[in-house]
C-alpha cells in the first residue's frame, strides 16, 4: 500500500463518536487530527496492511493520529534504529501517542534495541522518555531479552517502590504497569512485586473527565486466582 491508500482506508473506517471524543480530549497539545478509530480496529487494519518500514516512516509524518499509530504498528522491528526511536520520541508531546509508542503491542518493543533503549530511558531526565522506558519494560517482561534477568528486575522493583510517588503522573502510571508485568514473570518476582505494590499503595492518576479509566490496581492483578495457581501462592 501507499500512504494515500492507507489514509483512504482510515477515512472509510472513520468513527464519528471517536472523532467527537478526540475533539474533546485527544487533540490537546498535539495539533493532530483523527478519524476517531479505536486501537483495536487500528490493529486489525495494520494487519491488513502488513509490515512496511518505509510506509511506516511516511505515516509517521502524517497529521492524523490514526495514521501515526498504524505507522507504529506496521514498522519492521529489525529496521528500527536508536536514531529513529530518539527522533520519534521527540514528537510525542500531547495526545495519546506516548502510551502507544512504547506499549500496546507497538513494534518498538519487538526491536532488538528495545531493552537497551528501556535502560537508557528510565534514567533519562525527560519524563516522556521515562514513561516510554517503563512502558518498554512492561512489554519486555513478556519476553526474555538478554540482560533482563531476575537480578535486574528485582533491583527495578526496589527502584519503583522507592521512586514512584515522587514521579511525574504518567511516569507513575507506566512504572505501575511495569511492576505488574514483573510480578507475572515467576514466583520470586511475583512475591517481590506484590510486596512492593502493598508498600506503595494507591497510585493516583488524574484521567480528567474520563470516568471509564481507573488507576491500575497491581495488588488485585497479582492476587488473581490464575497467578495464585501458577505460582502456588496461598
Amino acid at each position: 500500500m501507499k500512504k494515500s491508500d492507507v489514509l483512504k482506508l482510515l477515512k472509510e473506517n472513520a468513527n464519528e463518536r471517536g472523532i467527537a471524543h478526540w475533539n474533546k480530549r485527544g487533540q490537546k497539545d498535539s495539533n493532530l487530527k483523527s478519524y476517531g478509530i479505536g486501537l483495536t480496529q487500528l490493529r486489525k487494519l495494520a494487519k491488513q496492511i502488513g509490515r512496511d518500514h518505509e510506509l511506516a516512516m511516511q505515516l509517521w509524518k502524517s497529521d492524523y493520529y490514526d495514521a501515526k499509530v498504524v505507522g507504529l504498528l506496521i514498522d519492521e522491528p529489525k529496521k528500527i534504529t536508536k536514531e529513529q526511536a530518539e527522533r520519534q520520541v521527540e514528537d510525542l508531546r500531547g495526545g495519546y501517542l506516548t502510551h502507544v509508542f512504547a506499549s500496546c503491542d507497538a513494534t518498538l518493543a519487538k526491536a532488538p534495541i528495545a531493552f537497551e533503549l528501556a535502560c537508557e530511558w528510565i534514567d533519562h531526565d525527560d519524563p516522556i522518555r521515562r514513561q516510554c522506558g517503563y512502558g518498554l519494560i512492561y512489554e519486555l517482561t513478556k519476553k526474555k531479552p538478554k540482560g533482563m534477568d531476575d537480578a535486574f528486575l528485582l533491583a527495578l522493583v526496589d527502584r519503583i517502590r522507592a521512586e514512584i510517588h515522587d514521579e511525574q503522573m504518567w511516569v507513575r502510571e507506566s512504572m505501575n504497569t511495569a511492576l505488574m508485568g514483573i510480578g507475572k514473570r515467576n514466583k520470586r518476582l511475583h512475591q517481590a512485586a506484590l510486596k512492593a505494590a502493598k508498600a506503595i499503595g494507591r497510585v493516583d492518576i488524574d484521567y480528567g473527565d474520563d470516568n471509564s479509566c481507573e488507576p491500575l490496581n497491581v495488588i488485585k492483578h497479582l492476587n488473581s486466582d490464575h497467578l495464585k495457581k501458577k505460582f502456588g501462592a496461598a
